[in-house]
């Protein structure tokens, strides 16, 4: 049986959504502290247009790939919605946002693998 890549790129994704919430909360840990610039990192679209990815067909009609995560953070760029006297850059509600954002996702994640795997055991006649 060929391996199934979709298992990976899912794993790569829920590391990724991993070290954007540990950002997020970070930022929301630091709000207060004065001169604190807001992060995030890198979007997955990014991490995985940079990921050194080699189509290739495992049978006629699939299409399999395979690659590697990157974990980059980086500063907001002018991004932030407020920033206050102190010459911080947290914006509690931006940040709440994106942390109901990682929720989703992983959600969206966990509901695509649950479909799948169901998919595959009735293929299987299980």
């Amino acid at each position: 049986m060929e391996p199934v890549y979709l298992f990976s790129l899912v794993s790569r994704q829920n590391s990724w959504l991993s070290v954007r919430q540990s950002t997020i909360s970070e930022n929301i840990a630091n709000v207060d502290t004065p001169g604190f610039a807001s992060r995030d990192v890198e979007p997955f679209k990014d991490v995985l247009d940079k990921t050194s990815m080699q189509m290739a067909a495992t049978q006629a009609g699939h299409i399999s790939e395979d690659g590697t995560n990157s974990r980059r953070v980086r500063v907001n760029d002018g991004e932030a919605w407020q920033v206050t006297v102190s010459d911080n850059s947290v914006s509690l509600e931006q940040e709440l946002i994106k942390s109901g954002e990682v929720a989703r996702q992983h959600s969206l994640n966990t509901q695509l693998v649950g479909s799948f795997y169901g998919l595959m055991k009735s293929s299987l006649g299980r």
